[in-house]
């Protein structure tokens, strides 16, 4: 169960942050808060290291969670930040498909339809770009995991931070 929790715990955390080409390349911090993540001081030491650990086997790095919110660091690269809509980062990450990704000025929305076997579920997620250094995201993802329903939602912020990509936080 905490594995497939992991996948859409980190599915909505990668699906804002990526957007339009109007995105500056460099160092990101990338806030999201969400239902999934009020769960977290609930979860034991040990089996959050277990999910710390496979994230890593994904070559992910858990982001710091505090007060319901998970903090982190990415860096867009200029191929990133060049692509309209990176449907590569979805599939090869979580396991799930992009449809109906659309663009529309800084605006984007996609569709993701997910089945594995850990858990089956569709969502979408959106958002907008105020400018190139800062977005607004939401994602829902309505999942079922090992059997049982599991609705998820999150909230995302993005402001570009440098053009530096060192990821030390």
């Amino acid at each position: 169960m905490h594995k497939a929790l992991l996948f859409i715990f980190l599915l909505i955390l990668s699906t804002t942050s990526w957007a339009t080409n109007s995105i500056r390349p460099g160092l990101w911090e990338i806030t999201t808060t969400s239902n999934l993540l009020a769960m977290v001081p609930n979860i034991p030491s040990q089996q959050m290291q277990q999910i710390t650990n496979l994230a890593a086997q994904y070559g992910l790095q858990m982001p710091q969670i505090q007060d319901g919110a998970a903090i982190s660091k990415v860096c867009i690269t200029q191929q990133m930040a060049d692509q309209e809509v990176p449907t590569h980062f979805y599939e090869s990450q979580s396991g799930c498909t992009v449809k109906n990704a659309t663009k529309t000025g800084n605006h984007y929305k996609v569709d993701l339809v997910c089945t594995n076997a850990q858990f089956q579920g569709t969502g979408i997620a959106e958002g907008s770009f105020t400018n190139p250094e800062h977005f607004t995201g939401q994602t829902e993802f309505d999942s079922v995991v090992q059997g049982m329903p599991v609705f998820a939602t999150a909230e995302t912020s993005g402001r570009w931070i440098e053009e530096n990509c060192t990821l030390a936080q």
